[in-house]
């Protein structure tokens, strides 16, 4: 049975990260959400050392929110290249879709 809080729509949506990574270094991104919910993201393509914990900045489309990573993909895993990303509580929900709507499509596709 899956305990997510919200449905969990399989995505491919380009998206702008930048932030500072493990290094203290800047650095912006284009990479890709692999799956997205109204809580947060996978994102896919990243391709620098980042630690949990770190907030960063994401845009999709005009649309800008700051999100916190709330795991890393381990080198030489399934997950490499990956994080997750929650939104932070005050900010806007920047993907255009309907979740909800999409989960009920999923299900009875």
């Amino acid at each position: 049975m899956d305990r997510r809080r919200s449905p969990r729509i399989a995505v491919l949506l380009p998206l702008r990260i930048w932030g500072v990574d493990a290094y203290a270094r800047p650095f912006m991104h284009l990479a890709h959400a692999k799956n997205i919910s109204a809580t947060g993201a996978v994102v896919n393509g990243f391709p620098c050392e980042i630690l949990e914990g770190e907030v960063v900045d994401v845009q999709y489309g005009k649309e800008k929110a700051q999100f916190r990573v709330v795991w890393v993909g381990q080198p030489n895993s399934r997950a490499q290249r990956e994080i997750g990303i929650q939104c932070l509580p005050a900010e806007p929900l920047i993907w255009a879709v309907n979740l909800r709507r999409c989960a009920q499509l999923v299900g009875k596709g």
